[in-house]
C-alpha cells in the first residue's frame, strides 16, 4: 500500500457533510484516514476493511504531517492512528488529529504490550483503541461504526449544552432589552413587540423602554444600535438601562441624550458604532407629547387614521460626539389615539419578489388595511404581513412600541389600535 488516496471499490466517496444520523447504521460511505508508518500494517487494515460490508473510502498517511494535510483538505469521519510515527509519538498524535479535525472519531492502534497507551488515549478523547494482531474484519467494522456514532453523539450533546448556555445568555439579555414598563397609572397603555433579524438569535441591537415618573409624565424610548451581533445587543442593553436610570434621576431632553451618548462612546467596542433613537415625553395630562429624534425616523400617530408625525431631526448618538444637535418637537395629542414607534426592520423589507422596499408609506397602507382587533392581534397581524411581503428574505431586527391613551374614557369617538374611529354604545 502506497501513501496515496485509496478508495474501496464498493464505496463511492461522499462529499464532506454534517454527521450522519446515529440511528442510521449504514451511511453512504465512511471517510476513513489511516495514519500508520508501517506499510505492512497499513495493507492489513486495507484488506480487513475490504472484507467488511462497510461502505467506505480509505486514505493512508505514513506521517502525522501527511495526516494533518489530508485532514485539512478532505476531512474524515474516522481516523485510525498509530501512536508511534516518524514525526510524532504518544498522545500528541491524538491531540494533533483532534485539533485538525474535531468532528472525526479517533481510534488508536496499539501493540500487544502497549494497551495502556490505548487506554490513556481514550481518556484523552479518542473513541476507542484496537490492538494490532488481535483485530479481525468484524471487530474493525464494529469499532469504526461505533466510534463514529459515539463521536456524533458527543457533538450533539456539546451542541445542546452550547444552545442551553446561549439560551440562558439570551434570557439575561432579554430582561435587559425588553423590560417591564414602569408605570404608576393606566393613563398610557403600552404594547410592544421585538424580533431579532439574526438567524438563531433571540436578541439583536434594538432596544425600548417606558417609564412613568412621580409627576405623572410618561417617558418612552425606542432605538437601534448599528450592526448585528452580541456586541450590539449588549450595547443596546447598556443604553436602555442608562436611559431608565437617567430619566428616574430627573434628566430630560438634550441633557439626557448627551449623557446617553457619553455612555455609548465609553462602552462601544468599535469606534464606528452608533445608535439611533426616538424619545417621547407624554405630559401628565396626556394633552401633548415632546419628541426628540436622534437619527431615527418619525413615529406614526394612530388617530382618525394613521399618519406620520412631523418632527425635527437630530443626529444619531455617537456619530459626532459633543455636537448635541437634538431639537425638540411638541405635538398636540387628540383625545384618544396612539403613538406607534418602530425600528427600521419593520419598513426595510421588500414588498414582493421585486426590489421595492416597503417604506413608511407602505407601512401606513398596511396599518390602514389591518382588520379591527385588539392591539396585540393588530401588531401580530402587521408583523406577519410585513414578513409575507418580504418573502423569507433576510430581515433586520424589529421593535415596536404602541403607546395608547384615551382621556375621554370608553365613549363614542375613541380610536382602535389602527387609528380608525369607532362608535361604542
Amino acid at each position: 500500500m502506497t501513501p496515496e488516496v485509496r478508495v474501496a471499490p464498493a464505496a463511492p466517496t461522499r462529499a464532506p457533510a454534517g454527521p450522519a444520523d446515529p440511528a442510521d447504521p449504514l451511511p453512504e460511505a465512511y471517510r476513513i484516514l489511516l495514519v500508520e508508518d508501517d506499510a505492512g500494517d497499513a495493507l492489513l487494515v486495507e484488506e480487513l476493511l475490504s472484507d467488511t460490508d462497510l461502505r467506505h473510502s480509505l486514505r493512508w498517511a505514513p506521517t502525522l504531517a501527511g495526516a494533518l494535510a489530508e485532514l485539512a483538505v478532505e476531512g474524515a469521519d474516522c481516523v485510525l492512528v498509530d501512536l508511534h510515527l516518524p514525526d510524532a509519538q504518544g498522545l500528541d498524535v491524538v491531540t494533533a488529529v483532534q485539533a485538525a479535525c474535531p468532528q472525526a472519531a479517533a481510534i488508536v492502534l496499539t501493540g500487544l504490550r502497549d494497551t495502556g497507551a490505548g487506554e490513556r488515549a481514550v481518556a484523552a478523547g479518542a473513541q476507542d483503541y484496537l490492538v494490532k494482531g488481535q483485530v479481525d474484519e468484524r471487530l474493525l467494522q464494529r469499532a469504526v461504526r461505533y466510534a463514529v456514532h459515539r463521536k456524533q453523539a458527543e457533538q450533539a450533546s456539546a451542541e445542546l449544552r452550547e444552545n442551553r448556555i446561549r439560551s440562558q445568555e439570551n434570557a439575561r439579555l432579554e430582561r435587559g432589552l425588553l423590560p417591564t414598563p414602569l408605570l404608576r397609572s393606566a393613563g398610557v397603555v403600552v404594547t410592544s413587540r421585538y424580533l431579532p433579524g439574526r438567524e438563531r438569535a433571540q436578541l439583536g441591537g434594538d432596544f425600548l423602554d417606558v417609564v412613568e415618573t412621580a409627576d405623572g409624565a410618561v417617558h418612552a424610548l425606542i432605538g437601534d444600535v448599528s450592526g448585528h451581533g452580541p456586541d450590539e445587543a449588549a450595547l443596546g442593553v447598556c443604553l436602555r438601562i442608562t436611559w431608565r436610570a437617567l430619566v428616574l434621576a430627573g434628566h430630560r431632553g438634550v441633557e439626557l441624550l448627551d449623557l446617553l451618548e457619553q455612555v455609548l462612546v465609553a462602552e462601544r467596542t468599535r469606534g464606528d458604532m452608533f445608535a439611533t433613537c426616538t424619545t417621547v415625553l407624554f405630559a401628565p395630562d396626556r394633552t401633548e407629547a415632546t419628541l426628540h429624534l436622534a437619527g431615527h425616523h418619525e413615529p406614526l400617530l394612530l388617530a382618525g387614521g394613521p399618519s406620520e408625525v412631523s418632527a425635527a431631526h437630530g443626529i444619531a448618538l455617537g456619530l459626532a460626539p459633543g455636537l448635541r444637535h437634538w431639537p425638540a418637537t411638541t405635538v398636540r395629542l387628540p383625545t384618544a389615539g396612539a403613538l406607534f414607534l418602530y425600528t427600521d426592520g419593520l419598513t426595510e423589507g421588500h414588498t414582493g419578489p421585486d426590489r421595492d422596499r416597503l417604506g413608511t408609506q407602505g407601512l401606513l397602507g398596511l396599518i390602514a388595511a389591518a382588520p379591527d382587533s385588539g392591539t396585540a392581534s393588530f401588531l401580530d397581524h402587521l408583523i406577519g404581513a410585513v414578513h409575507r411581503l418580504n418573502a423569507g428574505r433576510h430581515a433586520d431586527d424589529l421593535a415596536i412600541l404602541h403607546l395608547a391613551w384615551d382621556r375621554s374614557g370608553d365613549r363614542p369617538g375613541r380610536t382602535t389600535p389602527h387609528g380608525r374611529q369607532v362608535t361604542t354604545g
